[in-house]
C-alpha cells in the first residue's frame, strides 16, 4: 500500500482560495445567522479546512438593519463595556445599539463567535456588515448565498 497518498494536506496562506460571499440578513435570526456567518469567516464549510490558518471567505452581509432577535431580547438582552475606570461599565440594549449604530449587533454577535487569539482578530477583518442593500465590494464580484 501506498502510503504517500494518504498525507493530510494543510492549507496555508498561500493556497487558501479566499472567495467573496454576500449574506442578505433581512428577516434572519441574529444568532442563527450569526453562526453560519462565523462558520464562513473561519473556513469551516471547506474541504481544506486548517485551524490555525485564515482560509475562509471574505462575507459582505447586506439588510443588518433589519435583523430579528427572538422572544424579548431586542429589549431586555444587555451589551456590556467597561472604559477601564471606575464606575465606568456601561449597559445597552440592542434597541438603543440599533438606533445608535445598526451594523454592530451582527458584528458583536459574529465576533463573539470567532476564536479569541490574534487569528480571530485576523478573522474579522474579512467581515463587512452593511445596514442597506448596497455595498461597495461590486468589483470583487461577490456571490449571494442564502444563510
Amino acid at each position: 500500500m501506498n502510503t504517500l497518498s494518504y498525507k493530510t494536506v494543510s492549507a496555508n496562506k498561500a493556497t487558501a482560495t479566499k472567495e467573496w460571499v454576500v449574506v442578505d440578513a433581512q428577516g434572519e435570526i441574529l444568532g442563527r445567522l450569526s453562526s453560519k456567518i462565523a462558520m464562513i469567516i473561519r473556513g469551516k464549510n471547506k474541504p481544506s479546512f486548517t485551524p490555525h490558518v485564515d482560509c475562509g471567505d471574505n462575507v459582505i452581509v447586506i439588510n443588518a438593519d433589519k435583523v430579528k432577535l427572538t422572544g424579548n431580547k431586542f429589549a431586555n438582552k444587555q451589551y456590556v463595556s467597561y472604559t477601564g475606570y471606575p464606575g465606568g461599565q456601561k449597559f445597552i440594549s440592542p434597541k438603543e445599539l440599533m438606533a445608535k449604530h445598526p451594523t454592530r449587533v451582527v458584528e458583536k454577535a459574529v465576533r463573539g463567535m470567532l476564536p479569541k487569539n490574534s487569528l480571530g482578530r485576523a478573522l474579522y477583518k474579512n467581515l463587512f456588515v452593511y445596514a442597506g442593500t448596497e455595498h461597495p465590494h461590486a468589483a470583487q464580484n461577490p456571490q449571494t448565498i442564502k444563510p
